[in-house]
């Protein structure tokens, strides 16, 4: 047994490895409060330290031990590692124990080996609400809401088991990514026969998420006004949800009611200092969208400063294009080009198609050659941006370089084929 842990225990450690001092000496008790306080900042570290105490001390090793060790493998998708601590808890006579048995199977779903995870549950003898949860999330996890769904109704059918905080926080995130509404509303009409429900935020921000994919900004709203005590990601969703609904003035509206919740006048007397709620990059996406929607070139110019130079946000591809969609929807398309041509990442094909097609809406010969040029040198050209452009110079008259044009994508294009079996036909 000895000499099969110790084996087990090398492929934690490797030495292409960082070497890490770890402190000597420590009591048992010690070391697990060490395996977890290296999980919460580096989980690798808590796999290093364990493969270190396999094999310096295996009488060491208990049920809280392997406990962080999979937590750790789980919060780095560690597969292989995953396995051998799966492998240690079956040597070590740890397999029952609910705590790891969920644990492990939230390291296989992270490890995207949902039937690995369904294994686990299924040779769990006595499932409470955490084993049907993880079960839960590990469908939603690796892109299978629908069975998801299907195992949460499973759930409420055992009269053992009643759905807590969490397995609806699941459940509503499954219906979010597949947009069943109806579903999401019986589970709202659940939620709401337990009061105590309506304070946990993580719960209200599920059930504000799942409305606001679903479409039914009306009840997001009420759910949203109804939320005592909102955080930056209660705020975000509500934002977006108005800006990808084509509700520009809402959703500004809510920005800046939370610009102003911000304000240090207006906070006086009401809380401390952690009750400040910062913008974050995705709400920016929401407000630059509406924006962009509403034509308020200068408003979206003012949030698009304000977000990196008062909130410090770096600019990803997304705003970068949202800012050059609200620059061409208003026919700014100079000014447009010019922003593209300043950013300090690359545009992608987005962006260059983005100016394409307001080019030819605004007949712009140039700035389409130019952003075709672009797409083409990104190989990210299609037959479609071609067309733009030869209509833009049938509109102009300019009836030779439609033609050239023409000619170029009939020598770029792969000729279509097509086949037909031709067999014998019997009376």
């Amino acid at each position: 047994m000895m000499r099969f842990l110790h084996n087990l225990a090398k492929p934690f450690t490797s030495t292409t490895q960082p070497q890490i001092n770890f402190p000597k000496h420590l009591k048992p008790t010690r070391i697990n409060l060490s395996l977890k306080s290296y999980l919460k900042s580096n989980p690798i570290k808590t796999i290093l330290l364990f493969s270190d105490l396999l094999r310096k001390k295996i009488s060491a090793v208990d049920s809280y031990s392997l406990l962080y060790v999979v937590k750790a493998c789980a919060k780095k998708s560690l597969a292989t590692e995953g396995k051998q601590a799966h492998a240690l808890v079956i040597k070590l006579g740890y397999k029952h124990i609910i705590f790891i048995q969920t644990s492990l199977m939230d390291m296989y779903a992270a490890t995207t080996n949902v039937s690995a995870v369904h294994k686990l549950f299924d040779e769990i003898p006595n499932k409470n609400v955490v084993c049907w949860t993880s079960l839960i999330s590990a469908y939603v996890q690796n892109q299978k809401s629908y069975r998801a769904l299907e195992i949460f109704r499973q759930m409420q059918s055992d009269n053992n088991v009643e759905p807590d905080q969490i397995a609806f926080t699941v459940a509503l995130s499954a219906c979010a990514d597949l947009g069943a509404l109806d579903k999401g509303v019986s589970i709202h009409d659940l939620i709401s026969r337990k009061p105590e429900f309506s304070e946990d935020l993580s719960l209200m921000n599920a059930l504000l998420n799942m409305y606001v994919k679903c479409g039914d900004i009306r009840k997001a709203m009420l759910v949203f006004d109804n939320i005592r005590t909102k955080d930056v990601r209660t705020w975000t969703s509500m934002i977006v949800g108005h800006a990808l609904h084509g509700q520009a003035e809402e959703a500004l509206r809510l920005f800046s009611a939370l610009e102003e919740e911000n304000n240090p006048r207006s906070r006086k007397g009401r809380g401390t200092e952690d009750q400040l709620l910062i913008p974050n990059e995705v709400m920016f996406i929401g407000v630059l969208m509406a924006c962009s929607h509403a034509g308020m070139v200068e408003e979206g110019k003012r949030c698009f400063r304000s977000m990196i130079e008062v909130y410090g946000i770096k600019p990803t591809l997304s705003h970068f294009g949202c800012m050059v969609d609200l620059l061409c929807r208003r026919g700014l398309l100079k000014e447009a080009y010019s922003f593209i041509l300043a950013m300090p990442i690359q545009p992608n094909a987005v962006i260059w198609r983005t100016l394409l097609g307001a080019s030819g809406v605004h007949g712009n010969k140039e700035l389409a050659a130019a952003a075709r040029s672009k797409l083409y040198e990104l190989n990210a050209s299609l037959v479609g941006d071609d067309v733009a452009l030869s209509n833009i110079y049938a509109a102009k008259g300019m009836w030779e370089e439609k033609i050239m044009l023409r000619n170029e994508m009939t020598q770029r294009r792969t000729p279509g084929c097509s086949s037909v079996e031709v067999g014998k036909l019997h009376s």
